[in-house]
């Protein structure tokens, strides 16, 4: 594994070990190994995916020297498959290489069994009905479907396929999962065993601004009804309170916590986004549900009990000024939560297998401890088949202005006289 890692270290830092184990393990076919198809390729291929096949039944001619840089005069009259495929398995011979030389359109009709076996069928510059047929081939078959065609400078790119589930979706931002409007005991105990007051300078410049937050709005809780700063004149007297607890100017720890006492006036509980996510039908689930929907299944359970309504802790603390021994303390209980947390819904997702006909280990451990680190940022994407888009009024107007020159050229006529 050290050589892979050193291989696709770049990318493995945008997506993780996860992504690149999927990526490794993806079979993708192309149709059409034109410009469009062969650049797709190749970024696939020097990304390290597991196999490609090229199909493509045409044979290289020379209008295909002038668009597409993996053919030479040496493949003139030859295999544009084969010459696209043996280009491609040169960048990197780690991926597995295969073509047919066949029309896509007629293995569509003859062999639509063919692409069952694929992770993913790109398909370019197929005509629409082509396109429609092959997405309800690949939709019974479960596979992701890429249909692209180009125009010159302008194209289409349609992404097709039932439902996507990504876990690891990696919002740009996201707050972290501190819980400082909802501590459980052990983070409570911890905190109460700071003092506030204390006088010694050392020690009131190095707690934590976690302590300071948790310590605040249960004062502040405990004087208003168990409630916290709701309204903006109560946020702004919360901050004023914590102004007032600094006893020098540098308290970098208090200023910390002014700029993230937003996170105490933060609704508690799951998202909108989560709940619509445990509460799709598809998380009922059957012998046949998919490991992302057991694992939602198991994850609504835990919050209606031992979660008390929020999701698994992520377990992790960002940097704060902070002594070393109260920073070291603080990551030992955000950690031993979020295992806590990660056990309770592994016994679930266990008990559900179970009940459900499946060997209770049939989802890996590995993969239930990602998806209880990863639950508030779960995205389910459903995508509407290609037959229904390409009846939609708006997009037979484009797929018009795309393919008739005529069309084309009287649209801008108008445009330019009016």
């Amino acid at each position: 594994m050290a050589e892979p890692k050193i291989k696709y270290d770049r990318q493995l830092r945008i997506w993780g070990e996860q992504g690149q184990a999927a990526l490794e393990k993806a079979s993708i076919c192309l149709l059409s190994c034109g410009p469009t198809g062969s650049e797709t390729l190749k970024n696939l291929v020097l990304g390290g995916v597991g196999s490609i096949t090229v199909i493509d039944g045409s044979q290289v001619e020379e209008g295909d020297l002038g668009n597409n840089f993996m053919l030479d005069e040496s493949s003139l009259g030859q295999s544009k498959a084969k010459c696209v495929c043996a280009f491609l398995q040169e960048l990197n011979d780690a991926v597995k290489a295969r073509f047919v030389e066949e029309s896509p359109e007629a293995l569509i009709e003859t062999n639509p069994s063919f692409f069952s076996q694929f992770t993913l069928v790109i398909a370019t510059q197929l005509v629409e009905a082509s396109v429609v047929k092959l997405d309800k081939i690949c939709r019974e078959a479960n596979v992701m479907l890429i249909s692209a065609r180009s125009y010159g400078l302008t194209g289409l790119v349609r992404i097709s396929l039932k439902e996507h589930a990504v876990i690891e979706s990696k919002p740009d931002h996201f707050l972290d999962d501190l819980r400082l409007n909802n501590p459980w005991p052990e983070l409570k105990s911890f905190a109460e065993s700071i003092d506030l007051n204390s006088t010694d300078p050392v020690v009131h410049k190095h707690t934590p601004y976690v302590v300071i937050l948790v310590k605040m709005a249960e004062e502040w809780a405990n004087s208003h009804g168990g409630s916290l700063p709701s309204s903006r004149e109560e946020q702004k007297e919360f901050k004023d309170r914590l102004k007032t607890k600094m006893i020098a100017v540098d308290e970098d720890n208090y200023k910390e916590a002014i700029d993230a006492s937003f996170k105490i006036f933060a609704s508690r509980g799951i998202s909108s986004g989560l709940h619509q996510i445990i509460n799709d039908s598809s998380a009922e689930v059957d012998s046949t549900s998919s490991d992302f929907w057991v694992m939602v299944a198991a994850l609504k359970e835990f919050i209606a009990n031992e979660g008390g309504g929020e999701a698994p802790l992520e377990g992790s603390i960002p940097d704060m000024t902070s002594s070393t021994e109260y920073y070291v303390n603080l990551q030992k209980i955000y950690q031993a939560k979020a295992e806590t947390d990660f056990l309770a819904v592994e016994q679930r997702v266990r008990t559900i297998l179970k009940r459900i006909g499946r060997e209770p280990g049939a989802i890996p451990k590995a993969n239930i401890k990602l998806f209880c680190k990863n639950t508030r940022k779960l995205t389910v994407c459903r995508y509407r088949p290609i037959e229904e888009e390409f009846n939609s009024p708006v997009l037979s107007m484009l797929q018009r202005y795309l393919t008739d020159e005529d069309y084309r050229y009287l649209h801008f006529y108008c445009k330019a006289v009016s």
